[in-house]
Parts: structure tokens; sequence; C-alpha cells
């Protein structure tokens, strides 16, 4: 008993492996990338005509009866084919077009039945088919096209292929996922030619770039060297302006010493005629009211305008020096701008030299009329002192005649001085050549003018009392007149 269950149990296990061998003999598997053809016996298939004699499997198992049936493969991977086409174009000028075209077979039964009787077994020869299909209609169509339709819109030339070549590919049971013309070759140079024109205006719009680009490039360039030159004239401008104000101050340093005399001679001037009308004050003071107080009104009256007069001449001619000065000044500085740094500073020194030698005329030329001035003050004190001095002795001598004449001049010695000064009251600008001794002669010929007068006065007085007039009578001014004698008077 236990030897039946054995023997029936290696049956059964054998039986089960017999079984298991004859399944994977039988069983087979579609791989995703491929279609299984299984012939043999018929079998009809949705979308395919009832009878064909063939099961398609695609992406699943299947069972097959061996020795009844036949299972093949058909590849359902991309292929492709390179394109090397001759063509005519419609102007009858020979290309070269190359590309590509990329297909497989299709998803569908139908793709893959056509497929199956047509490459099932000359899958390799696939590429060469297609590649006569894609280049009989690719002559065809670039037949009807010209070059430039070509160069331009090759697009349209892809898109007409692969709608001329749809119909044969569907036959064939594929379909093209892309199709890419590659190049067009010209043997015959026509592209070449045709892009020449094209290329020389690219060419003649390089150049003129290139010449815009230089002309700017030159003009930047020689504004930039227009800058420099520029900043380096003004650079010598600024040092030959800082250079001639150096050499203004030495020269002002230079001046500084004789300038300082000048002016501690005009100050002893000033304080000799302060003296003097001091003392002249003092001896005033000695007059008697009735005769003074009348005289120095008068003097005051005269002097104030003198002094006036003589204040408003210095400040014109000092206006004027300075409005000279300043025209001097502003047409050295335009001069300077447009001379070099050394005749600009040459230019400086010369001015400088000018106006330190103006400067000293000037103070001289103030100095002598300032000592002028006050020899003509003290003059005129002395005059009043010794017309009073006159008066006294005429008195004490019982009223002489020519003492009060000597008086009367005494009293209207500055309009005397002036009418002797007078032949200067037209001159604007005078230049005194002895400097501070040329003054004093001008001023000595004023005086002695005065003098002369004074000797015009006394010969009156002779002929007066030569024809008869009374020599102790009344005088001019109602005074009486003394015995004529003879009075020194100091010129």
């Amino acid at each position: 008993m236990p030897m039946v269950v054995g023997v029936v149990a290696g049956v059964a296990v054998g039986a089960i492996a017999v079984l298991i061998g004859l399944f994977k003999l039988m069983w087979r598997v579609a791989e995703p990338n491929e279609a299984l053809i299984i012939s043999g016996s018929n079998h009809k298939t949705e979308g395919l005509e009832a009878g064909m004699g063939f099961r398609i499997v695609t992406g699943r198992g299947t069972l097959v009866l061996p020795g009844v049936q036949a299972v093949r493969k058909l590849s359902l991977d991309l292929n492709e084919t390179e394109l090397h086409v001759d063509c005519v174009t419609h102007q009858g000028i020979p290309l070269k077009v190359r590309g590509v075209v990329i297909f497989k077979v299709g998803d569908d039964f139908v793709s893959i039945a056509n497929a199956g009787r047509r490459f099932l077994d000359q899958q390799k020869l696939m590429s060469e088919r297609v590649h006569n299909v894609f280049a009989g209609h690719l002559r065809s169509i670039v037949g009807g096209l010209t070059v430039e339709d070509m160069i331009r819109d090759r697009e349209k030339l892809t898109g007409q292929t692969r709608a001329a070549c749809g119909t044969e590919m569907e036959k064939l049971g594929l379909i093209v996922d892309s199709l890419q013309i590659h190049e067009i070759e010209d043997p015959t140079g026509y592209i070449q030619n045709l892009a020449m024109p094209h290329a020389a205006a690219v060419q003649r719009d390089a150049r003129i770039a290139q010449a815009e680009a230089n002309r700017l490039a030159t003009e930047a360039e020689q504004q930039s060297f227009a800058r420099m030159a520029q900043a380096t004239r003004d650079s010598e401008i600024l040092q030959a302006g800082y250079q001639a104000e150096r050499d203004k101050a030495g020269a002002a340093a230079r001046q500084a010493g004789p300038l300082a005399d000048a002016a501690a001679r005009q100050e002893v001037v000033v304080q000799e005629t302060r003296v003097a009308e001091l003392e002249a004050h003092r001896r005033e003071q000695q007059l008697q009211a009735d005769v003074r107080k009348p005289a120095d009104a008068k003097a005051y009256e005269k002097r104030t305008l003198a002094e006036a007069e003589r204040d408003a001449r210095i400040s014109g001619a000092e206006a004027k020096a300075k409005e000279t000065e300043l025209a001097a000044a502003a047409e050295a500085t335009r001069v300077k701008a447009a001379a070099s740094a050394e005749a600009e500073a040459t230019k400086a020194r010369g001015t400088a030299m000018a106006a330190s030698t103006r400067a000293t005329g000037e103070a001289e030329a103030a100095a002598a009329q300032a000592r002028g001035l006050a020899e003509a003050e003290a003059a005129r004190a002395k005059g009043l002192a010794e017309a009073e001095a006159i008066k006294a002795r005429a008195a004490a001598l019982a009223e002489n005649q020519e003492a009060v004449v000597a008086q009367q001049l005494a009293e209207n010695w500055p309009e005397i001085v002036k009418a002797g000064a007078s032949a200067f009251g037209n001159v604007d600008n005078m230049v005194v050549l002895n400097g501070a001794d040329g003054m004093a002669d001008m001023f000595a010929k004023a005086l002695t003018m005065g003098g002369t007068g004074l000797g015009l006065a006394r010969q009156l007085l002779a002929s007066m009392n030569q024809n008869g007039q009374p020599v102790n009578g009344t005088s001019l001014n109602g005074v009486a007149s003394p015995p004529a004698q003879k009075v020194p008077v100091q010129e």
C-alpha cells in the first residue's frame, strides 16, 4: 500500500512537471517594444478582416500550440534613415538635399498587420524602402519649388514631403515621427551667388559702421586732446598768474621802504605845517579883537574854499589814477590770459614797476603840494602878523599912509597868492621834473607875482602924492591917511 502511494505521487509530480514544461513551451509574452504575429489558424482580430490567418499580440502573453501555430516578432522600435537626394529645382538648378527621417511601425493592429505582411522577414530593409519613398516624393516636390522658396521656407518643404508620403507610409504600416532637412547643397554655386549681394551689403554696412566708429573714436580722441591742451593752458595761465602775483608782491615789498620814507617825510611836512599853524594861531591871538576877528573870518572862509578845492583836485587826481590803474590791471589780466607764461610774468613785472614809479611820483607830488600849501599858509600868517605890526607902527608914527596900504595888502594876501597861482588853474595834469624843488620854484614864482603887486601899489601911492592928492587925507577904505613914510615890508 505505501508503494502504491509513492508511485501515484511520483506520477503526479511527473505530470505536473510535464504540464509546466508544456506551459512554458506554449506561453509567449510580447515585450513593450514588439508585437507577436501568431499564424497557423483562423482568428478574428478587432479592426481586421476576418479570416486573415494570423493573430497580433502586444503587451501581454498568449498560448501558442507548438507545431500548429508559428510565432514571430515585429519590432516597434524607432528607426531612422538618412536622406541623400539629388534634386532639380523649378529653375533647373541641381541641388543635393540632406536630411533624416525618423519612423516606426504604428501601434494599432492595422499598421502592425500591414507592416507584418511587408517587412516581417525584411525588417533590416525597412530603412532602404522608406528612403526610396521619401526620395521620390522629395524630388517631385523640389521640382516645383525655387531655390529661394526652399531657403526662405524650409518648413514648407518638410510639410509637403510628409503630406505626400503619408498615404504610402500608412499602407506600409509606418508612421513618421520626424522629418528634418539638414542641408541644401548647391554644387553650381547659385546659393552663394544669391547671397553675394546681401553679403556685399552687409560688408558695406560693416565697413560704414567701422568707419563711423573710427570717426567717433577720432573725434573722442581729438576732444580728449583738446581738453588736455585746455587743462595745460589753464594750468600755465594759473601758474603765470601766481608768478605775477609773487612778482607784484616782491615789487611792493621792494617799494615799501621808499614809500615809508615818503610817508615819513609827508608826516614831517604835516607836523611842520601844524607847528606853523599853531605859531600863526599864537600870533593871531595877540592881535586886537576888532581887527583880528574880521580878518580871521575872511581868511578862514578863503582858506576853507582853498582847502576844499585842493581836496577836490586831490580826490579827482586819485580817482583818475585809480581808474587808470584798474584799466591797466584789467588790460594786463586780459593780455596775461592770451600770452605765454614768460611774457605774462615779464609784463606783470613791468606793470608792477610802472605802478611803483607812479606811486612814488604821486607821493612826492603830494608831499611837495603839502609843503607848498604849508609854506603859503605860513606866509599868510606871517603877513597878517606883519600887517598888524605895521598898523601898530603906523599908528605910533601918526598914521602913515603907506602902512595903511601895506595893511590892506596883508589882509588880501591870500587873494594875491591865489591870483599869482591862477596861471596853473587850468592845468589838469602837471609833470614836475625836479620833484619837490620844482614845486618850490613854482610857488616862489607865485609869491614873486604877489610881491610885484605890492610894488605897483606903492608906485600908485607915490603918483597920487605927486599929483597933489593930500597925503594925510582919507584913504580908499575911509581911514585917515598918515604922512608918507617908508616902512620896511618883507616880501
